[in-house]
């Protein structure tokens, strides 16, 4: 399947919908924080799931309670809307006990 690529307007209205959310080296970026590393586990395996059903894989880096996430469509050369829904995805499934960055 192919996405487009956002341009400079589409990628700021897609962060101005997406609190917490910025640009980092041409991807969306996120991190998020838990109570302990079982609450970030689960957050990924929930994550997991869904991103393999949207067949759309994120670059993510999990220490303790930390999970920082990365989003691009490499086949667009940068940022689609399927970056942008799956981070929408990942922020609904945060539980509320995260505490902020």
């Amino acid at each position: 399947m192919r996405y487009t690529k956002l341009d400079d307007d589409g990628i700021r209205a897609a962060l101005d919908s997406l609190p917490g959310w910025d640009l980092d080296g041409g991807r969306l970026h996120h991190r998020f924080r838990f109570r302990d590393f079982s609450e970030a586990f689960g957050f990924m395996a929930t994550c997991a799931t869904i991103a393999e059903a949207m067949n759309h894989h994120p670059e993510w880096l999990n220490v303790y309670r930390d999970v920082e996430v990365w989003l691009t469509t490499h086949d667009a050369g940068g940022i689609t809307t399927h970056d942008v829904e799956l981070a929408r995805a990942m922020v609904s499934r945060a539980t509320v006990t995260r505490t902020p960055r």
